[in-house]
C-alpha cells in the first residue's frame, strides 16, 4: 500500500533519489532517468486522454490501462533485480502485460488502411498527442536498453518488450483516431526540394 503524506522530504536535495532497495542514485543516473522518462511517457498518455475520453470510449480504456502498467513499470526499474534478496516481492510487469498489449494493437490495426509511406506526426489533435506520447516511449524504451549495458545493471526483459509493445500500440491507436488511417499525413520523400 503506497502512503504518501508528506510531499517534500528534502533527501533529495543533494541531487540524489533513493530507489526501492532503499540505495540512493544521482538523480542523473540512467536508472533514474528511464523511470523519469516512463512518468513522463504517462503524462503524455495523460495528455492524449483528453482527446480520447469521449470520442473514444475503447482506445481511451486501453490507455488507462497501460497508465496503470507504466507505474508498474516504473517501479519494477525503482527496484533492481541484483540477486540480493529484499524482504519483499518487488512488482514487476509480466507477460500477461505485454500480451494485452498485443491484443489491443490487433484489435486497432485490423481496421487501418494499409501504409504507403511513413506517417507524419499529426493529423487529429488525438492523434498528435498519441504521436508524441510514442515517441517518449521509445525514448524510454533506448535508455532502458542503454542501462542494461551499465555494469552491474539489471532490467527485467519483459519490461523492455512490454515498452516496445506500448509504443507500437501508441502508433496503431494514433492511426485509429486519424480516420483509421484515412486522415494520415503521409511523407512524401524529396517533397520540398
Amino acid at each position: 500500500m503506497v502512503k504518501l503524506n508528506k510531499i517534500y522530504t528534502r533527501t533529495g536535495d543533494d541531487g540524489t533519489t533513493g530507489l526501492g532497495t532503499g540505495e540512493r542514485r544521482l538523480k542523473s543516473d540512467l536508472r533514474i532517468d528511464a523511470y523519469g522518462t516512463i512518468d513522463e511517457a504517462n503524462a503524455c498518455i495523460g495528455m492524449a486522454r483528453i482527446h480520447t475520453a469521449a470520442t473514444y470510449p475503447a482506445i481511451d480504456a486501453m490507455l488507462g490501462r497501460i497508465q496503470n502498467d507504466l507505474f508498474d513499470l516504473g517501479a519494477d526499474l525503482a527496484v533492481p533485480d541484483d540477486g540480493k534478496p529484499l524482504g519483499y516481492e518487488p512488482l514487476r510487469i509480466t507477460a500477461v502485460q505485454t500480451d494485452r498489449v498485443e491484443k489491443d494493437i490487433d484489435l486497432l490495426n485490423k481496421d487501418l488502411q494499409p501504409l504507403k509511406s511513413f506517417v507524419l506526426n499529426g493529423g487529429t489533435p488525438a492523434a498528435a498527442a498519441l504521436h508524441l506520447a510514442r515517441t517518449v516511449a521509445r525514448r524510454a524504451e533506448r535508455i532502458m536498453v542503454a542501462l542494461t549495458q551499465g555494469p552491474g545493471e539489471h532490467v527485467n526483459r519483459e519490461a523492455i518488450r512490454y515498452i516496445n509493445r506500448v509504443s507500437d500500440f501508441l502508433f496503431v491507436a494514433a492511426r485509429a483516431v486519424n480516420d483509421n488511417g484515412n486522415a494520415d499525413v503521409l511523407w512524401v520523400p524529396g517533397k520540398n526540394r
